[in-house]
């Protein structure tokens, strides 16, 4: 009996990905670890990496970075598949969008922050989406929009000042 190996080419970009994604993961655990004082309201440190990556390395990247986080993210902490997993997927992909409609915005006007702020109210958008469709078909869950709201503002403002701070700390590491 004969084995067949098929191996895949590993690019440089591959490599960075993986590596990124893996920093995502690790920070996604950790805060599965932090209690919160509501369900469902969380920093979201991972968007940070997501940040970083989307102005450093592009909207593909980010994309990839941010969705293989919530897979392998749910996967490790037993969420594959479970409710949770359906509400971080749809809020990363709502904050994928917004981001990318974001991205060609002038950057004189447009950071960071305003991209982590943008992001964190796609985010809680489609989460209360999907929550009122699939999870508590009435309308009295949108009674929390103000609460979550609220956490998108204080937490996309702090993710975002921090993904700028470690970017403004790259391009200083970089100048002459």
């Amino acid at each position: 009996m004969t084995r067949s190996v098929t191996e895949l080419p590993v690019s440089a970009d591959d490599v960075r990905i993986a590596r990124l994604a893996a920093a995502a993961i690790a920070l996604t655990v950790a805060e599965a670890a932090i209690p919160m004082p509501l369900p469902g309201v969380k920093p979201g440190l991972a968007n940070i990496i997501t940040l970083v990556v989307l102005w450093r390395y592009g909207w593909r990247d980010a994309a990839w970075v941010s969705l293989l986080r919530v897979l392998a993210g749910s996967l490790l902490l037993g969420q594959f598949l479970a409710p949770g997993f359906f509400l971080s997927l749809t809020g990363s992909l709502a904050s994928l969008v917004v981001l990318g409609l974001a991205r060609p915005l002038p950057r004189r006007w447009f950071g960071p922050v305003s991209h982590s702020l943008l992001a964190a109210f796609a985010h809680i958008g489609g989460q209360l989406t999907i929550a009122r469709l699939w999870l508590v078909p009435h309308d009295g869950v949108f009674y929390l929009t103000p609460v979550f709201l609220g956490a998108a503002v204080v937490f996309g403002l702090c993710n975002g000042l921090i993904a700028a701070h470690l970017l403004a700390g790259e391009e200083t590491a970089r100048a002459p």
